[in-house]
């Protein structure tokens, strides 16, 4: 527990102040913590990504992290638009296939490209809240973190009926639920202090989704970790894990919001 704390401490000191400067900063701290989240996510399939694959991978990633106010100028630039850039990544990882003479296959493929997919729109979004304003990026941190740990605390006290047991076993209904409940209290307070939201009604609406859909964000981590058979997505944060095990919910949140238009 001990170094769980230190570790958040130490973790917070370092990426808070980015976000509160936000601009170019923050937003290459995101592409550095998206790559070593990229990273994590070819180790859990034993694949490296100091590879052919891997790089033409992490550039499909590149592409879509980059933010809307400089999407133009990149655009203009290299004559393609962000999706086209990402396609024509996509082909050429199917050809390389061929190249690879099966070494690398149609599967390792799919996995590659949904890899750069899950990782770089989680957070691009990240990096278009920033943008859009601080308040929104505090509110989905808010969310998660009181979601987080109002199913921890709760589903220890009163949790006993499993979730979820083939995929995480110690989460609970009970947990699952006082989590919302908790998410809804704090929003609730940032609310009353720094209104985020045009009514409290829509405020409660957009948190109890977001709280689910972030617990949900946790749980497709924690499918990924089970299917792969390993404890943790890396070892960057002693007593916490990995990158991807700590912006799991975010990934799946911050998109939500742009989604449900509270952002954006």
């Amino acid at each position: 527990m001990k170094q769980r704390i230190l570790t958040a401490i130490v973790a917070l000191a370092l990426f808070v102040p980015l976000v509160l400067i936000g601009g170019f900063p923050f937003t290459i701290a995101i592409y550095v913590i998206a790559t070593v989240g990229l990273y994590e996510l070819f180790k859990m399939k034993e694949m490296n990504i100091l590879s052919v694959e891997g790089l033409i991978t992490w550039l499909a990633m590149a592409i879509l992290l980059i933010p809307s106010e400089w999407a133009a100028d990149v655009e203009q630039a290299i004559g393609l638009t962000k999706t086209e850039m990402t396609f024509a990544l996509v082909l050429l990882l199917l050809i390389y296939t061929v190249i690879a003479k099966n070494r690398y296959t149609f599967d390792d493929a799919s996995f590659s490209v949904l890899g750069a997919l899950y990782v770089g729109i989680g957070f691009y979004y990240l990096i278009e809240t920033r943008f859009f304003g601080l308040e929104y990026v505090m509110y989905a941190l808010l969310v998660i973190w009181s979601t987080d740990s109002g199913a921890y605390f709760i589903g220890r006290k009163i949790g006993k009926r499993k979730l979820w047991p083939e995929i995480s076993p110690n989460k609970t209904i009970e947990g699952f639920i006082g989590g919302i409940i908790c998410a809804i209290v704090f929003a609730c307070i940032l609310q009353a202090i720094y209104p985020i939201a045009p009514s409290y009604v829509s405020l409660i609406l957009i948190t109890i989704v977001a709280s689910i859909v972030g617990q949900l964000g946790d749980l497709v981590e924690s499918a990924l970790k089970r299917h792969y058979q390993v404890k943790d997505s890396g070892k960057i944060l002693p007593g916490h894990g990995g990158i991807l095990d700590r912006f799991d919910s975010l990934l799946f949140v911050l998109p939500l919001l742009h989604f449900l238009h509270l952002v954006g």
